[in-house]
């Protein structure tokens, strides 16, 4: 149990690195003009191995974690950089996304799978793998203030 909690806050820092690089400046919506909370269709969500996913978001996942209890993948797209997650167990599913919502970002989560990146390609994402959209918490202003680097958020503390 200690080595699946170990992987769950690894495999969230993870992804809050790989969120921290694309944040700030993109508050529009990608020139969607609605909201882009509804695409005109949302195909039935998909199932299967990260690689099935992933093929059907159209990435080859760089594979970051290989381990029973989830398997983690950077993508990047022509719709923008996301991380894709499966989970063995739809509770090793919930604990992650409860940990990592705490980072900020958005999150199209399917069965035993969740893919987490900016609201532009979590919204993109939908139109090909379906699944429901859930928002992070948003980011916390106080403090850093530094101006306009990449990596500006990456001073979160983990205990």
């Amino acid at each position: 149990m200690r080595t699946e909690r170990s992987l769950v806050v690894l495999a969230a820092l993870a992804l809050a690195l790989a969120l921290t690089a694309g944040c700030g400046g993109n508050e529009g919506n990608g020139g969607n003009g609605g909201n882009g909370e509804k695409a005109p269709t949302t195909p039935e969500t998909v199932t299967g191995s990260l690689e099935q996913i992933a093929s059907k978001a159209e990435c080859e996942p760089n594979i970051q974690t290989d381990a029973d209890e989830l398997r983690q993948g950077n993508c990047t797209t022509d719709d923008g950089k996301y991380v894709l997650v499966t989970f063995a167990t739809d509770r090793g599913l919930r604990e992650w996304i409860n940990e990592a919502k705490d980072y900020g970002g958005s999150y199209l989560v399917g069965r035993k799978w969740v893919a987490a990146g900016d609201d532009k390609v979590v919204t993109a994402l939908r139109g090909r793998l379906g699944g429901t959209v859930e928002a992070g918490s948003s980011h916390h202003s106080g403090g850093s203030g530094g101006g306009g680097g990449d990596e500006g958020h990456s001073g979160h503390h983990t205990g």
